[in-house]
């Protein structure tokens, strides 16, 4: 249960972080960064669904458009799409929360029905250690969009 805790203040702490940021600074993209803050908003949503429909496969992808924008390996110079506005991104964050929460509750000692590895650096076997990647992981992007927000701030 305290991992699903570290989720909910993970994403506490990058709501935070998301309500911070000007509406004008949303779709700059700053020398020496890969992407925008939209980009990163819109990867810590992604991800969290897929992470999630991997560790519990019946579970359905919310915003399932979204997730070609998204994924690791794109960026904004290459959408063909219309991307989400930021009212919907956060929204549809603090929406995921509890959604995932739900899912995922009872279920953190089950085995994954396939693992999942990062590289050759970290293999996870189980739905806990899936879960805190993903709290590992939107940490890392609150940071960017952190950084992102002061760069195009200044």
């Amino acid at each position: 249960m305290e991992t699903l805790n570290q989720l909910n203040f993970a994403r506490i702490y990058t709501l935070g972080r998301i309500n911070q940021v000007k509406e004008t600074s949303w779709d700059i993209q700053p020398p020496g960064f890969n992407n925008t803050i939209r980009w990163n908003v819109g990867h810590v949503y992604v991800n969290a669904e897929v992470f999630t429909q991997k560790a519990i496969p019946p579970y359905e992808i919310v915003h399932p458009e979204w997730v070609p924008l998204f994924v690791p390996g794109t960026k904004p110079s290459d959408w063909n799409l219309e991307p989400p506005t930021s009212e919907e991104l956060v929204s549809a964050l603090k929406k995921q929360t509890e959604r995932i929460i739900t899912a995922l509750d009872n279920n953190l000692s089950n085995t994954l029905i396939e693992s999942m590895a990062i590289g050759n650096l970290h293999e996870m076997k189980t739905v806990e250690a899936l879960v805190q990647f993903m709290i590992w992981h939107e940490g890392v992007h609150a940071g960017i969009i952190h950084a992102l927000n002061r760069a195009t701030s200044e």
